[in-house]
């Protein structure tokens, strides 16, 4: 079988390019910078369900994107999270947390309104992050967005 990236979250990300392991998606809610990354296998639901090699590689990714976001962002806080309860698919949240968005200090989910950045603002944002991306080794940018 090959990847496919679970509907939801085709519905509510931009696809911005694919580390060694993981595809990387913006979240278009209109958040602070909040990336995604999904490994990209098959009927995967959990981080323990990959051999030990790729639960180091996601760990490797996931470190990278973070400190990306805290580097560039100067974000206050980056939460990372796997819930899946609405999605099965292994899915990783990165979100730059800041003690003005709407809603510090508490968690993200049920916390916001959902609304979404406009496609001029989600591209822009999408871009920008694409070129920080690029200084990720193996990092290769989605062709469009």
């Amino acid at each position: 079988m090959s990847f496919m990236l679970h509907p939801r979250l085709a519905t509510d990300t931009t696809v911005l390019g694919d580390l060694p392991l993981c595809r990387v998606l913006l979240s278009k809610e209109a958040l602070g910078p909040w990336l995604i990354l999904v490994p990209r296998k098959e009927a995967l639901r959990e981080i323990h369900h990959l051999p030990m090699e790729e639960q180091y590689q996601l760990m490797r990714e996931s470190s990278a994107v973070a400190a990306l976001l805290e580097t560039d962002y100067q974000a206050d806080k980056i939460n990372v999270g796997a819930l899946g309860n609405l999605v099965p698919q292994l899915h990783v949240h990165h979100i730059a947390r800041f003690e003005n968005d709407v809603a510090w200090p508490g968690p993200i989910w049920g916390n916001t309104d959902g609304t979404q950045r406009s496609d001029e603002l989600q591209r822009a944002l999408a871009e920008e992050l694409v070129a920080e991306l690029a200084n990720i080794e193996g990092f290769q940018a989605a062709d469009e967005f």
